[in-house]
């Protein structure tokens, strides 16, 4: 076990001269962060060393201290990692709680860590760089979504299934098309995460606690040493900006609701009543009380995800949007909204991906499905516009008395005598009754992007060539 890094005066001295007795209790318990931002820990030492590190560089303090900082940081970060570090709420946050600490360590070298900074800026350090860390991982999970989707679409190119508009029998397309059109939402969604990257890949540290600092820094070494592109350009902006935490939030909520409307319909779809797709037990859950219920918890589950994210981003909007420049106590809240989302999204990403690859597909209740509801009216209609050259509107009137007919009769398009077709319109042939099946119907859409499964296999390889 490490040695205590808290004391009876630790709390009076980080508080400085001005506090000589410390905080009550009630201050210390709104006051303190620890509880939740000690997550920041390897970064907060990340960040620390590269300061420590760029100090040394310009002279402003020796390269002995340096050496003593950088070790006693490494140390901290193995204490940490191996759950041998005890964090303090009186010492407030992960900033104080590694600074004490290191001053147990390493005596006076310590405290010239602080050298030409503020916590203002080393919190926005630290956050940044989390926050960095978590859209690459969300990248590469979206990533992993897309590969699930290509897959199956790849599997599924030419299984017919109904198209919906208003949860109705629209017209047919094909299961694969369906995939697509996933891969292109959590495409767009994986492009607002690397644009995300691009607009916060710059480094805060030096900014100090809003002016900048006179000390002769090198802030661009510090960017390089910490993987950002630049330094921010700045400084009362960059200790107040959490445009980062919110965008994340906003990538998170939008993926979340594109994760919700599939987990919906995997709902729907593995109902008795659709029966279009089965998940396996590992997704799935049983009733306590009826044996024959199989639930799809997983999805619904990820479906109420989306709640906690959209929640998390409202608040952090609702925390920021009344703050003058620069940095006020008010912004400590971001962080538990950002880690809170942040665990939703990878979870519900890591379920959906299973769910995909889980899914067991019932091609022949999907082509059924894909006939009712007269499906192929439309293809009637374009059908009346190329070979009787009617004017699409009264091509749209006369199929609209096809379908009332077929209705009455209690039968699909494609089973009514040509006689009856040919008493709405005498132009109909024999030739209509090529488009009248779901096959025909979705062969026919080769417009690109269409669902026809030659123009799915062509999305299939654009993806495959930039996943």
């Amino acid at each position: 076990m490490a040695e205590s890094n808290t004391d009876t005066k630790s709390s009076n001295q980080m508080w400085g001269g001005r506090f000589a007795s410390g905080p009550d209790a009630i201050m210390e318990e709104i006051n303190a962060s620890i509880g939740f931002d000690k997550k920041l820990f390897a970064q907060d030492i990340r960040g620390s060393v590269a300061h420590a590190t760029m100090l040394a560089h310009q002279g402003i303090i020796s390269p002995d201290d340096k050496d003593k900082i950088v070790h006693g940081l490494n140390t901290i970060l193995s204490e940490i990692e191996s759950g041998n570090f005890e964090f303090s709420r009186r010492l407030e946050d992960i900033h104080m709680n590694i600074e004490a600490r290191l001053a147990t360590l390493i005596g006076p070298a310590a405290g010239r860590l602080h050298t030409a900074r503020s916590r203002n800026d080393q919190v926005a350090l630290d956050f940044r760089l989390w926050v960095k860390e978590e859209l690459e991982k969300t990248e590469k999970m979206l990533t992993g979504l897309i590969a699930a989707f290509l897959d199956r679409a790849e599997e599924h190119a030419e299984s017919v299934m109904p198209g919906f508009t208003h949860l109705q029998t629209a017209q047919p397309v094909t299961f694969g098309h369906h995939c697509m059109a996933y891969v292109e939402m959590f495409g767009r969604d994986r492009s607002r995460v690397r644009h995300a990257i691009e607009h916060l890949d710059e480094s805060p540290i030096g900014a100090a606690a809003l002016a900048g600092t006179g000390y002769p820094i090198d802030r661009h070494m510090t960017a390089k040493a910490l993987g950002f592109r630049e330094p921010t350009r700045n400084s009362i902006d960059t200790v107040s900006d959490r445009d980062f935490a919110i965008e994340f939030l906003s990538i998170a909520a939008i993926t979340g609701m594109h994760l919700s409307r599939l987990a919906e319909e995997i709902v729907i779809w593995s109902t008795p009543q659709f029966g279009f797709v089965r998940l396996s037990d590992a997704f799935s859950t049983g009733s306590s009380i009826m044996p024959q219920k199989k639930n799809p918890d997983a999805a619904e589950l990820v479906r109420a995800k989306t709640g906690r994210i959209n929640g998390s981003l409202v608040a952090l909007l609702t925390i920021m949007k009344g703050l003058p420049l620069a940095y006020s106590k008010d912004m400590q809240e971001d962080k538990e909204q950002v880690f809170d989302a942040a665990e939703s999204l990878e979870l519900a990403i890591a379920a959906m991906t299973g769910m995909v690859r889980d899914l067991t597909v019932n091609t022949a209740r999907m082509k059924a499905a894909a006939g009712s509801g007269f499906s192929t009216a439309t293809d009637l209609a374009d059908w009346l516009v190329r070979e009787a050259g009617l004017p699409f509107r009264d091509a749209h009137h006369v199929t609209g008395r096809a379908v009332a007919l077929a209705e009455s009769k209690g039968c699909d398009l494609a089973e009514l005598p040509l006689a009856d077709l040919q008493a709405i319109h005498p132009d109909i042939t024999d030739k209509v009754y090529d488009v009248l099946t779901v096959e025909a119907s979705v062969a026919s859409r080769k417009s690109f992007g269409g669902t026809a499964p030659s123009e799915v296999r062509r999305q299939i390889a654009f993806w495959r060539a930039r996943n």
